[in-house]
């Protein structure tokens, strides 16, 4: 059986799966989205990506298309139709379709709703992160509200293209002043030489990770040092680990950065354990 897909209210083909030409989202990026991913067929930090999704939807004035439960039931149902363990659940949601025109629709439409699924391999996921990637920097040059997750992500891509392009896992944003912002599809984290653990805090213009709060809230538990301020890139150079979360990654060890080793060149105790802390609490807590 090929992939299934929710689009506005149906279940079809994911080969036939189509929106209309002035869905906002295609014309203006006038959308956001989510990801979650997936344990045993179950969603993962279901309460954090609910809740940012709410958030998005709301800096944007786009109404939230169905009650939490109803979406659940069909990113549920979705997963279901697809017969997938292990994976990601994709939600797009735009504004909605409507004539041409920067300013919002006035008379108002309503939101377009997209649901995909996508097999991962957890075991060439963990061989990954067993051999650490490499890390590309570039400058900073996305607009001022990274923290909504919408899904106008040129420069995203462009830095993600550079970085496959130089055989590296991920690309980190630097600042103007010399500090890391967060990957083009993550959360940047450095362990000190003093075992501190530190994360650029969520007042600086970055996306409020789902994954970086809840592993934030496993470090707690294990006692570790945590510190949420700006790093700079010489820190990051100089750090005894360095790693990056979100949905997709998981936690993904950084053993270089701009071709440069990052402590041993090998994946550290730190980030190997919290990676299998985190997988555990994302696995117990899936719905």
């Amino acid at each position: 059986m090929g992939r299934i897909a929710y689009v506005n209210g149906a279940y079809v083909r994911h080969a036939d799966a189509a929106v209309h030409i002035e869905d906002r989202g295609y014309q203006l990026a006038d959308a956001i989205y989510e990801v979650w991913s997936m344990s045993d067929g179950r969603l993962c930090d279901p309460e954090g990506h609910f809740a940012r999704l709410e958030r998005s939807l709301g800096e944007l004035s786009i109404d939230i298309p169905m009650s939490r439960a109803a979406l659940t039931t069909v990113l549920r149902e979705t997963v279901r139709r697809n017969h997938i363990r292990e994976g990601l659940v994709y939600l797009q949601v735009s504004r909605g379709v409507a004539p041409r025109d920067h300013a919002f629709p006035a008379q108002p439409v309503p939101p377009a709703v997209v649901v995909t699924v996508k097999r991962v391999d957890p075991d060439a996921a963990e061989a990954r992160a067993a051999a650490g990637v490499g890390v590309l920097t570039t400058p900073e040059n996305r607009w001022g509200r990274c923290d909504i997750k919408t899904v106008g992500l040129l420069p995203n891509v462009l830095a993600k293209q550079a970085a496959r392009a130089a055989g590296a896992g991920e690309a980190w944003f630097v600042d103007d002043e010399g500090n890391v912002t967060e990957g083009a599809s993550s959360n940047a984290w450095i362990v000190t030489a003093d075992g501190v653990l530190v994360t650029r805090d969520t007042s600086a213009n970055i996306l409020r990770g789902v994954t970086r709060a809840t592993l934030l809230e496993v470090a707690r538990s294990e006692n570790i040092r945590i510190e949420e301020r700006a790093f700079s890139l010489e820190e990051a150079l100089s750090a005894r680990e360095a790693f990056f979360t979100g949905a997709g990654a998981l936690l993904m060890p950084v053993v270089a950065i701009d071709g440069r080793q990052i402590g041993t060149g090998h994946p550290g105790p730190v980030a190997t354990r919290l990676r299998s802390l985190y997988i555990a609490e994302a696995r117990a807590a899936a719905i």
